[in-house]
């Protein structure tokens, strides 16, 4: 997965972990990636060691996280090498707008398999058109958003709930 992830893992680990090898469900999937990005650290990868860890324990945890992360590293630094050389040609420039373009594509995407299996009731989608409204729009910043937002969040579910 992460080899085939240029711009994001995000849709790859969701087709893979939820819709081909049924390791999680959508729902499952949507609550461990929430989890793993209130936590430091790229989302994913919190996810992939959160999913090593459930089916193998530590080492299903490291073996989860190098096999993410390791291959693609060393790819990225020969990458890294290549652009510095020829970063400046016209060719170059217009490879990296269309791989932006193909970038949002799949995260879009997956925001939108994502947010199916989510529920739709009225505090929900008010969260979520906050979260949309304040962090999309308004560009505020993420942390005093979260740090408003999954509080009233989760006190609206919980009044909900009793």
């Amino acid at each position: 997965m992460g080899l085939s992830g240029f711009g994001g893992v995000l849709p790859f680990a969701r087709a893979g972990i939820v819709d081909r090898n049924r390791w999680l469900s959508n729902t499952e999937f949507a609550e461990l990636l929430s989890l793993g990005q209130v936590l430091p650290g790229p989302n994913v990868v919190n996810l992939s060691v959160m999913l090593g860890y459930r089916y193998h324990g530590v080492r299903g945890a490291a073996a989860a996280m190098g096999g993410l992360v390791l291959t693609p590293a060393v790819l990225l630094l020969l990458i890294v090498m290549l652009y510095d050389q020829f970063s400046a040609l016209p060719l170059v420039q217009n490879l990296l707008k269309g791989m932006a373009a193909v970038a949002a594509g799949l995260v879009l995407s997956t925001a939108v398999k994502l947010a199916q299996g989510q529920s739709r009731t009225w505090r929900a989608v008010c969260i979520g058109l906050a979260v949309v409204l304040t962090i999309g729009v308004l560009q505020w910043p993420l942390l005093p958003v979260m740090l408003v937002l999954i509080p009233l969040a989760l006190l609206l579910e919980w009044r909900a709930m009793r």
